[in-house]
């Protein structure tokens, strides 16, 4: 903009203003443009979480319920996405903008410090705490008109940007399982959730307790034994103490069999882990006549770990927060990807088993409900760890997995999501879908369950070992990764359990250790203290190798053998371009012995396990996809068609590199290089000349043939990949001779003819 010099200093002065308000107008417009992503939870607050962040004893803990008991805390808190810097963040206004009738609850003081984190693990990773308050409903509101407690939070930062959230719940009194049975039994009003529970042990932990069935019990355990548990001063809805003190009933001094029998029937009315103790207080629910809005349902986590994250003695949940399932990707959830959600979601997760005819697409993580039917369904199946699935699992190439046990439920989402292999070949070059999501190529998320059964990859024709484990591993997935670790073990709560993992990490004096966890594997394979222990010579290269580290050799050396991932119109331009990748990305218009080596990568690598699922079956797919490229199924570094035309079979001792068949000292790979006969004597002389008898190479027989070679000596790192090239003048353009070799760390030899030039020039070239 230019201002002519003909405006007075005043008009300059007003006209100057106008342009700060625009650019003014510009910053608000632009700032407004991202705005603040955020969220008003109930924060749960856990046994460990007051163990581990240095609450005092007596503080309260919640499930982080949407129905809460007259009285018991909320811990209330904004968090916003890290797209937006704390720094930024000028100003967070609380409001309780609605109550009952008669309350007098106000917006409190939070108890939660600043060192007290994000709740849920996958919410840690794109959320930070803006600000927290906290909330202790003290009406109920009236039975026939309920009414609910609402607080918002305006969340203002210095750009100028503000937004409001608000949260909405409900405050109740305990009931107990008699009226929750009224319509919860089965029939007309409400599917029957009773019966199926009452098999289950949370219906009858207490009972158990009390009767001195379950050894040691105490007052402790009353806290998550009953219903609506909470002594603190002030607070009465309904719960077990507020019976247990109206009836005058006193634990028992001494665990029989008959005290519970002799409890007062209101009390045992709320006694045992029950329906209030999940989905909070029943009142408003029960008084609305089922109004579903008054009550809670939730597979968020910390309704569990409310009384699941008590280590040393209750740890499932604390186990949890250290698994993979805790910290799943939120990329595969949305309703754009409802194809997605029945295994990347909670919600989508149970309602794909459960048979929905209508999808949830929000996000959730992996969590306890998951995979736990918790009101007991599935128990008519000896459940007992009331697992959604144990039925056969049918897997993408179609094959039906029967002994899976427990680890069936794995199964249903540990399998290729792009479906069969030979499908993929046939429909993905066509573009046509290759399963109910789409159209898509490879095994680039879980395949575990596929290659620990030794299925579902491209074998080319030939027998793949497998391995014992599916059959010699009890519930398969559990049998292993859900070992029990002891608590003084230093994997504990790191590895094992629900923690899922098969190793853990120690930090000492500042250097991470990593371990891997074996105790269960040392049932089968003796004294071994790593996965990637040495065993057998898996490349057949004359080194005894750990099983782990010659899956990572065979990876690195198939993925020289594939293109890049540059797009090439003509499937004739796709070539290996010798470089070692970490990832494998095909088009349509491969080749198809390209498609498929690549396939057996992805699953391969997809896996994750490095072969110690099923390493016959990986090692076995590596090798026989390498031979499929180069003619050498065994690495061997000799044709398989030259051994067979020799020897009959790639695996006969006398085919073998380094053997002698014909007696005179000459190895069978110097006579291929030289081709010659290796059934037939030659003779040695000094210089590196070889003499042979024969007709190898046409000519009569009888006659004396003199052959000469090149052997290229040089040394090799792991991880580079070696090209030697040749020139008969070092005037002309240098030419590769064979194909690229993946770097091993030690000295390779290379023997090349010579008998064809008058001189030659060697070089190799590496890459990286």
């Amino acid at each position: 903009m230019i201002l002519h010099n003909t405006s007075t200093k005043r008009g300059a002065a007003a006209l100057m203003a106008v342009v700060l308000m625009a650019m003014a107008a510009t910053v608000t417009a632009s700032a407004a443009t991202t705005p603040i992503n955020g969220q008003i939870i109930a924060r749960p607050l856990t046994p460990g979480d007051v163990t581990t962040y240095g609450l005092p004893s007596t503080t309260e803990n919640s499930g982080g319920l949407t129905t809460v008991g007259i009285g018991t805390p909320v811990y209330l808190e904004v968090e916003v996405t890290t797209n937006t810097p704390a720094a930024t963040i000028t100003n967070v206004t609380w409001s309780l903008i609605s109550k009952p009738v008669g309350s007098a609850a106000v917006l409190t003081t939070s108890p939660l410090g600043t060192n007290v984190p994000v709740y849920e693990p996958t919410d840690r990773l794109i959320y930070q705490v803006a600000s927290r308050t906290l909330l202790r409903p003290d009406v109920a509101g009236s039975p026939l008109t309920p009414e609910q407690y609402t607080v918002t939070a305006t969340v203002s930062t210095s750009a100028g940007v503000s937004t409001n959230l608000s949260y909405t719940l409900t405050a109740g009194t305990y009931l107990g399982f008699n009226t929750c049975a009224l319509c919860h039994s089965g029939g007309e009003i409400a599917k029957d959730m009773v019966h199926p529970w009452q098999n289950t042990a949370h219906a009858s932990i207490f009972t158990e307790g009390i009767n001195g069935l379950l050894g040691f019990y105490s007052v402790s355990c009353l806290k998550c034994h009953t219903v609506g548990w909470d002594t603190t001063v002030g607070v009465t809805n309904g719960g077990f103490d507020d019976v247990m003190t109206q009836t005058g009933w006193t634990f028992p001094t001494v665990l029989t069999n008959s005290n519970f029998a002799a409890m007062p029937p209101s009390l045992q009315n709320l006694a045992n882990i029950q329906c209030e103790n999940c989905h909070g207080p029943g009142s408003q629910h029960a008084y609305s006549l089922g109004n579903t809005n008054l009550i809670c349902r939730t597979v968020n986590s910390g309704d569990c770990n409310q009384c699941h994250d008590a280590p040393t003695n209750h740890f499932k949940g604390t186990e949890w927060y250290a698994s993979g399932h805790a910290v799943t990707t939120r990329i595969p959830s949305g309703a754009s990807h409802w194809q997605c959600v029945g295994c990347h979601t909670s919600d989508g997760f149970i309602g794909r088993i459960e048979g929905s005819t209508t999808t949830n697409t929000v996000y959730s993580a992996i969590g306890c409900q998951t995979c736990h039917e918790p009101h007991g369904e599935t128990m008519p199946t000896n459940n007992l760890h009331l697992l959604r699935v144990l039925n056969p699992v049918t897997m993408p190439d179609g094959t039906v997995i029967t002994n899976a046990g427990e680890g069936a439920l794995c199964l249903q989402c540990h399998q290729n999501e792009g479906g069969s292999a030979t499908n993929q070949l046939v429909k993905y070059p066509l573009g046509q879908k290759t399963w109910f999501g789409g159209s898509t190529f490879g095994a680039s998320m879980s395949p575990q369950g596929d290659m620990i059964e030794g299925i579902n990859a491209h074998t080319y024709g030939q027998t793949i070992p497998s391995s014992a484990h599916c059959y010699s591993v009890t519930n398969l997935c559990v049998g292993c990764h859900m070992q029990t670790v002891a608590s003084g073990d230093p994997a504990f709560l790191k590895a094992g359990g629900h923690t899922f993992n098969m190793s853990y990490t120690v930090i000492t004096n500042g250097v991470t250790n990593t371990f891997d966890k074996v105790d269960v594997c040392v049932q089968c394979h003796g004294p071994i203290s790593s996965f990637n222990f040495l065993c057998e010579d898996f490349e057949g290269i004359g080194v005894i190798e750990g099983p782990q580290t010659a899956v990572q050799n065979l990876l690195n050396k198939l993925s020289t053998l594939l293109p890049g991932t540059n797009y090439q119109a003509s499937s004739g331009n796709y070539v290996a371009d010798g470089l070692v990748k970490s990832s494998i990305k095909v088009q349509t218009n491969w080749p198809q012995n390209f498609l498929m080596a690549a396939y057996n990568w992805q699953f391969v690598n997809s896996d994750g396990s490095l072969g110690v699922h099923n390493t016959p079956y990986a090692v076995g797919l590596l090798k026989t996809s390498i031979g499929n490229l180069t003619g050498d199924a065994n690495n061997d570094g000799l044709p398989d068609a030259w051994q067979i035309q020799y020897f009959g079979s790639i695996n006969s001792p006398n085919a073998a590199p380094n053997a002698t068949p014909a007696g005179d000292g000459i190895p069978n790979w110097l006579k291929y290089a030289l081709g010659l006969n290796p059934l037939v004597a030659g003779v040695a002389v000094p210089g590196g000349v070889v003499w042979a008898n024969g007709n190898s190479l046409g000519g009569g027989t009888n006659t004396i043939q003199i052959y000469t070679a090149a052997e290229v000596t040089f040394n090799t790192q792991v991880g580079t990949t070696y090209q030697i090239q040749e020139v008969t003048s070092l005037s002309g353009g240098w030419q590769n001779i064979g194909v690229p070799i993946q770097g091993t760390g030690a000295s390779i030899s290379y023997v090349t003819p010579t008998r064809n030039n008058v001189q030659q020039y060697f070089r190799v070239m590496h890459t990286p």
